[in-house]
């Protein structure tokens, strides 16, 4: 039986381990990290940046999995933590688009000349407000 449970635990661990080394590569090509570095212009901190993802890739897994609960901050926390997320997110949906040449498409589609920019603030913003309204209201 324990050898069975070691067997198990170790498959387990091996598919988790490729599911999320798949994520990562996944946000590589599209250009998440590449773009972030170019952006910022820090090429120097390359070392920090990988460290960065990989624990932050570990510590996200082991959270979710044994589901700590928050005991720092209560709301300031939760507040700062959904910011990080958010603007994670943002950057991954940017990038897709960016990848997908999917702005282009829609100018020509559309015959927008100027002002791509406030379509896309007015979806994140709406977006900001929904998940306002979902969470004020105890829904989440």
């Amino acid at each position: 039986m324990f050898l069975k449970n070691c067997i198990m635990g170790f498959i387990g661990l091996c598919a988790g381990g490729v599911v999320a080394a798949g994520v990562f590569a996944f946000l590589a090509i599209i250009g998440v990290f590449p773009r972030l570095i170019g952006k910022t212009q820090t090429n120097q901190h390359i070392f920090l940046y990988e460290t960065t993802i990989i624990l932050g890739g570990i510590l996200g897994n082991l959270a979710d999995l044994y589901e700590y609960p928050v005991l720092m901050g209560g709301k300031l926390f939760l507040g700062i933590f959904g910011f990080c997320v958010g603007v994670f997110v943002g950057c991954l949906v940017m990038s897709l688009a960016e990848t997908l040449k999917a702005v282009p498409v829609m100018n020509r589609r559309i015959h927008l000349a100027v002002g791509i920019q406030y379509i896309i603030l007015a979806l994140g913003v709406g977006k900001l407000t929904g998940s306002l309204i979902y969470f004020s209201r105890g829904m989440g």
